[in-house]
């Protein structure tokens, strides 16, 4: 998944330990083991829903900053010929310039 992360859950779930006279008792070590598992997959499943919101963000502000553009050369347009060709008043354009601007930059 990530060169910084060594571990899967695979690697944690088939992972043995040598045994000698004075080792761990086995059951304590399976019952840690099983946690770090079950963490593991809690860590893919937050990370894997953080990418999702963080995809859908960057699309969402990627539309938003198109339609920041779009206002942008429509005032432009309006300015250069005083307003008369659209019904749209420049007052219109201009506070839903600002409001796109507060939700892409967020300023408030």
């Amino acid at each position: 998944m990530n060169d910084r992360i060594l571990l899967t859950t695979k690697d944690i779930l088939e992972k043995d330990f040598k045994i000698d006279t004075r080792g761990y008792r086995p059951q304590e070590v399976d019952k840690f083991l099983d946690i770090i598992i079950h963490d593991y997959e809690e860590y893919e499943a937050v990370i894997s829903d953080m990418k999702k919101t963080q995809k859908e963000i960057m699309e969402e502000n990627a539309r938003l900053k198109q339609e920041n553009r779009s206002l942008h050369t429509k005032l432009d347009v309006l300015s250069e010929t005083g307003g008369e060709s659209t019904n749209v008043s420049n007052a219109d354009v201009l506070r839903r310039l600002s409001n796109l601007e507060k939700i892409i930059y967020g300023k408030e």
